[in-house]
């Protein structure tokens, strides 16, 4: 069957209608999966000497999260390097990256068709979709001439979004007159937030209002959130970011060393002065200094770092002399300042003048849909780690991160998947799939084991229907019922419900989730 005019007008129709570029992009791949009858397809851009997922249709959900680096794929770093279509053969030898990745269905992938198309614009490569099927004559009927409509249509939608950007960025950085020359950021060093949640988007926004100015910001964040990312990022998007970025644990400083990582000391200072030294301000001069738990700065260095706020002068330990200095400050904290504030153990006006700007970075538990994607990176960059070929999460695996609550946030997520990869690669064989199971998470429940009669169970008792399921599920049945009943009888309101069950409305709502009532 061929390829008809009308399917490609559709096409074209779709990625000009007014709608979000992740939904634009969506609808295209829907629509060339309906056409074509491929098992799954994806669209990538292509920055920095990787391919990037932008949308994907009939692969795992986790793919949208991984990188993949061209010197790690080969059969993506041929599309990036033919400039036309590249069909492989069905007995091709290149690895394909969606081996494993394709839901319900086991084992690998070695025979099937696969085609991809690189995506050009202005004679350059900017991405490529793929089409895979598991038919390894699935896509003969199709011309070369019929597929390069496809992926000249994708090229334009592609570039038409990666345009929109551009403007947007621009007119979101746009000040008269400009006080320094403009600056393009180097895409292969520029920190990348992965997730697409809401409220991680709404942050986002207000980094890229806050990082053109001057103004000191205060991220706030529970432990492991990226709020070190979030300080990078706000430096890479400002007017300094051809300056120093400073990093300094404020948490890890012994007290009788801080006010000389800070300040600097000259020789003879202090016992083991044996040379000057500069201090991070000096250090950071004309950029960035990033203060990582700020909330542990003990008190006397607090009004220290006041006055350097308020007057840009530095004193160094040892040195009658002051130096003026340039420095913005980034401050970042887990702790509630404000409380700190009322209990003395933070001043009131070095709060006020580090919160000027501050930022809410949301924990993982609020951010669920963005657990796959996260998920899909660190699998990526564990499987280079690994020198593997392939490692994938199974669904029910997958299904489990996104129930557990994350108290340790992003970073635990991070080291959860590092510790499953090691044990998943452990118990694989050498060649083939590496796949992560539910059994290689910590926080996973062990399978229940068989009941053994009870012997001492009265002819009463053993007469009693029991059922027949481990005690997890018979809790997350009755839990279920209950909730639903009660849900009901408050006129399906979350709020009241919560009251009614004496239970925090967010644990409501995270329990809902798991038990799959929302």
């Amino acid at each position: 069957m061929a390829l008809r005019q009308a399917d490609l007008t559709r096409i074209a129709l779709d990625i000009t209608s007014n709608l979000s570029k992740r939904d634009r992009f969506s609808r295209l791949l829907t629509t060339v999966r309906e056409t074509l009858d491929c098992d799954a397809a994806a669209l990538l851009s292509f920055q920095g000497h990787q391919f990037t997922p932008l949308a994907i249709d009939g692969l795992s959900a986790d793919v949208l999260g991984r990188r993949f680096i061209l010197s790690e794929h080969p059969r993506l770093e041929a599309i990036a390097r033919a400039g036309d279509i590249v069909r492989f053969p069905a007995d091709s030898e290149l690895a394909d990256p969606y081996d494993g990745l394709i839901p319900n269905v086991d084992g690998d992938l070695k025979v099937h068709a696969c085609i991809g198309l690189p995506l050009i614009a202005n004679e350059q490569l900017i991405g490529a979709l793929t089409i895979d099927a598991l038919d390894p004559n699935k896509f003969a009927q199709f011309t070369n001439n019929e597929l390069r409509s496809f992926s000249a249509i994708a090229a334009a939608s592609l570039n038409n979004a990666l345009l929109i950007d551009k403007l947007e960025k621009q007119a979101s950085t746009f000040t008269i007159p400009p006080t320094q020359p403009s600056r393009l950021l180097d895409t292969e060093t520029e920190t990348e937030i992965i997730g697409q949640a809401d409220n991680l988007l709404s942050l986002l926004n207000e980094v890229n209002v806050v990082a053109e100015t001057e103004l000191n910001v205060l991220i706030l964040g529970e432990t492991g959130t990226g709020k070190e990312l979030i300080a990078k990022q706000i430096h890479q998007q400002s007017g300094r970011a051809n300056k120093p970025l400073e990093y300094l644990n404020c948490a890890a400083l012994a007290e009788s060393v801080a006010e000389s990582e800070l300040f600097g000391h000259v020789k003879g200072a202090f016992t083991g002065a044996i040379s000057h030294r500069s201090g991070k301000f000096q250090v950071a001069d004309k950029g960035t200094l990033f203060l990582d738990e700020i909330g542990e700065l003990p008190l006397n260095l607090q009004a220290k770092l006041l006055r350097v706020l308020q007057f840009g002068d530095v004193q160094k330990v040892g040195d009658d002399r002051s130096l003026k200095v340039d420095v913005r400050i980034i401050a970042a904290t887990n702790k509630d300042l404000k409380s700190e504030v009322l209990a003395g153990r933070f001043r009131a006006d070095l709060y006020h003048r580090l919160s000027v700007f501050p930022v809410l970075v949301p924990p993982l538990r609020e951010r669920q849909q963005d657990i796959h994607l996260l998920a899909g990176y660190f699998v990526e960059r564990y499987r280079q780690q690994l020198h593997l070929a392939h490692l994938g999460l199974e669904p029910s695996s997958l299904q489990l991160l996104e129930q557990y609550d994350w108290p340790g946030n992003i970073r635990e997520l991070d080291h959860a998947i590092h510790r499953a990869a090691v044990l998943a690669k452990s118990q694989s064989p050498k060649e083939g799939l590496c796949i992560i199971k539910n059994s290689h998470f910590e926080f996973a429940e062990p399978a229940a084991p068989i009941p053994k009669p009870n012997k001492k169970l009265s002819v009463k008792q053993s007469a009693i229907s029991l059922p027949q399921t481990s005690l997890r599920d018979a809790t997350d049945q009755f839990q279920s019922q209950f909730i639903q009943q009660i849900f009901t009888q408050q006129q399906s309101n979350w709020a009241a419900t919560a009251r009614h069950l004496q239970i925090d409305s967010g644990n409501l709502h995270r329990l809902a989730k798991r038990l799959r009532l929302k």
